[in-house]
């Protein structure tokens, strides 16, 4: 059995994970080899990519990046969320505001070590991303539009040092990134219309508070409405291998998620429909194995 303090050390393990997100960086951190293997450096070795010890660094950068972006995020919205998530309110409490801020810096400064192996144009990209981060937590994110845009810009930054890095400039690489861009931009306003108790109590100046949920859900059917085009440019005009049926399926469940959208009335709605969303994303990440599913196996020899 387990003693008091270890529970409680345990407990505050766990509350840890829930601010930083864990899973959420587990997922951008396979998005991110997998995107390298199949789409970025599709013409190198697989050994040579999965070992490439530049590009874990950049990832393991971003990864800290991230995780310091949640707790700064956490630090400024304790009081909002107490009123949109209480439940995982409560969890994240057992981490006070300064061991949280303490993690922070120590998340930052590791994160701008490891891009220093890199190269000092990395050490600038990321001491930039985190200056981002932190703006957009403290300022930007109370600013209607702009907030979600900045957001969906940062959630997409991994993926554009990754490419740099490879100096791979095809035009599918914009196509991919548009496409994703434009989910999440459409998840991100979601959650506004989620969380519109915990934004008016503290005076959040969102699109559903300032104009209504009607513009706000007429604006995330626009975006939504806009993957449409690389969705069918993916499917036609580009070699994605397999991929094409997940494209196809998004297309399919996309419309229903519209359905739904404004049928919506209720936070238990826009709960299903952000977790509709994630799910499209996440499922994302896994089909770029659709692109060419023997290419691992074959260059593994």
């Amino acid at each position: 059995m387990l003693s008091r303090k270890n529970k409680l050390l345990l407990l505050k393990l766990l509350s840890l994970f829930s601010i930083v997100r864990g899973y959420n960086i587990l997922v951008i951190v396979l998005a991110q080899y997998l995107a390298s293997i199949y789409i970025l450096a599709h013409q190198l070795p697989l050994r040579s990519v999965v070992f490439d010890l530049n590009l874990f660094c950049i990832v393991l950068s971003s990864a800290l990046v991230i995780a310091g972006g949640y707790i700064i995020n956490s630090f400024y919205d304790s009081e909002k969320d107490l009123i949109n998530k209480p439940r995982k309110s409560m969890l994240d409490r057992l981490v006070g505001q300064r061991t949280k801020l303490s993690a922070y810096f120590t998340l930052n400064f590791l994160s701008v070590f490891f891009a220093s192996y890199v190269s000092f144009r990395a050490v600038l990209f990321f001491s930039a991303y985190i200056f981002g981060i932190w703006l957009y937590s403290h300022k930007l994110k109370k600013i209607p539009f702009l907030g979600n845009f900045i957001s969906a810009t940062l959630a997409i930054a991994p993926f554009f040092a990754v490419f740099v890095y490879y100096k791979n400039f095809d035009t599918v690489i914009f196509v991919h990134a548009i496409f994703l861009f434009l989910l999440i931009l459409a998840r991100e306003m979601i959650k506004d219309l989620e969380n519109i108790a915990g934004d008016l109590a503290q005076n959040y100046k969102t699109i559903p508070i300032l104009y209504g949920e009607r513009t706000s859900k007429t604006t995330i059917t626009i975006l939504i409405s806009l993957t449409l085009i690389p969705s069918f440019l993916l499917i036609n005009n580009f070699d994605v291998g397999y991929m094409y049926l997940y494209f196809m399926a998004c297309i399919f469940f996309l419309g229903v998620f519209l359905v739904l959208l404004w049928r919506s009335r209720t936070k238990f709605h826009y709960v299903w429909l952000h977790n509709i969303l994630k799910l499209i994303i996440v499922l994302g990440v896994f089909s770029i194995l659709l692109i060419d599913i023997h290419l691992v196996l074959n260059r593994i020899l």
